[in-house]
């Protein structure tokens, strides 16, 4: 059976040269980064030029990266820190974030730590700009979360002219880049954004190591307490293997952008002509303009159909890897929030296809096939 990938905003193949990376350390350097013997020192210098890797890509200082285990504890730690450690009692978010940003402001709000609003957003998922300028007035310091890129729609938001709103209102503001980190350059010296979040697995690193980015300016207390790993801030044995193929991706993500970029874009556009000439009355979650979306995400919302829920299934058995949801109908059915938030119709059926840098235009039209299968066209 042909067996195509398109679910690389869940996860990515680990890259060969990547595992190789690993490899090579797990089989060489054994010591404990934290022991002051020459096998210690060995692993530590591992550590420490994979950090100063990573702070040169994105332009910054070594002391501002610390590793985590991916993303959603870098999203928590941000959150939790800047609202705990930085005296901020409101946090403006919107409602398309990942769970990893919306549920840990959510449980705040519950337990009284802050009071939580949310910007408007158009059913594209572009934010309101006005409006946050709106909400931002209103408090004296607010913590603002707003993700890059949508991981369910593709959408990406102007980073920097939140982070100067941010600046103008003495805001501090967290952007989760997990969708984005490797896929985009960043220049964090001229950002005017206070943490950024990077999980391996979404740029063909390993999974279970990521880093936050923590501005220069920001000063918090320990995320995990035991320990004087990271600089006194994340107690417990780092991940070394981990955090040298995540240094290893970072590097081949970066050199390769450019290429990357143009392939994958390629292919989202393909699928996009092909799809239109496919299917009646298809059309796209998010924004699809290359200026305004993730290159690397395509959500189609498909015709209505009998047994809807069935169309991923069908995808599955014929070797199709994808993702997708509807919107909620109702406050009681489990359904994609973000589709929810736009307004999507809860009687069609959406699938995220996503991308990377290892699929083709012959996989593509295997998929466009099966679709017409499945719609029986």
């Amino acid at each position: 059976m042909t067996r195509v990938y398109l679910d690389n905003a869940a996860t990515t193949p680990l890259d060969k040269e990547v595992m190789q990376a690993m490899m090579d350390v797990m089989e060489q350097s054994y010591g404990n980064p934290s022991s002051i013997h020459a096998h210690g020192r060995e692993v530590r210098t591992i550590v420490e030029k994979a950090r100063k890797n990573v702070a040169n890509l994105l332009h910054t200082a070594p002391a501002n990266i610390f590793f985590t285990s991916g993303g959603t504890e870098a999203d928590n730690t941000a959150i939790r820190s800047a609202i705990q450690d930085l005296g901020i009692t409101h946090a403006i978010t919107s409602k398309i974030e990942h769970h990893a940003v919306g549920h840990t402001l959510e449980m705040l709000e519950k337990t009284g730590k802050i009071t939580l609003s949310y910007v408007d957003i158009d059913s594209k998922g572009n934010i309101d700009f006005t409006h946050l300028e709106e909400l931002l007035s209103k408090a004296d310091k607010s913590l603002v979360s707003l993700m890059h890129a949508n991981n369910e729609i593709a959408t990406i938001t102007d980073i920097e002219k939140v982070g100067e709103l941010c600046e103008q209102y003495g805001a501090i503001f967290h952007c989760d880049t997990v969708q984005t980190m490797g896929h985009y350059a960043f220049d964090v010296s001229k950002l005017k954004v206070h943490f950024m979040v990077c999980s391996a697995h979404k740029l063909h690193g390993p999974k279970g190591v990521g880093f936050l980015y923590v501005h220069p300016s920001i000063k918090i207390n320990p995320m995990i307490y035991g320990g004087s790993q990271e600089r006194n801030m994340r107690g417990g044995t780092e991940n070394v293997y981990g955090i040298a193929g995540l240094s290893k991706a970072f590097s081949i993500a970066h050199e390769h952008m450019e290429e990357h970029q143009k392939h994958i874009q390629a292919l989202k556009t393909y699928m996009m002509e092909k799809l239109k000439l496919a299917i009646p009355d298809i059309h796209f979650n998010g924004e699809t303009a290359a200026d305004k979306s993730l290159y690397t995400v395509l959500s189609v919302c498909f015709p209505e159909m009998d047994m809807a829920d069935m169309l991923l299934f069908n995808l599955d058995i014929n070797g199709i890897s994808a993702s997708g949801g509807s919107a909620c109908s109702s406050g009681t059915d489990i359904g994609s929030h973000v589709l929810t938030a736009i307004g999507a119709d809860a009687h069609r059926p959406s699938v995220r296809f996503s991308f990377s840098k290892l699929n083709t235009t012959e996989e593509i039209d295997y998929v466009v096939e099966k679709v017409k299968e499945v719609y029986k066209l």
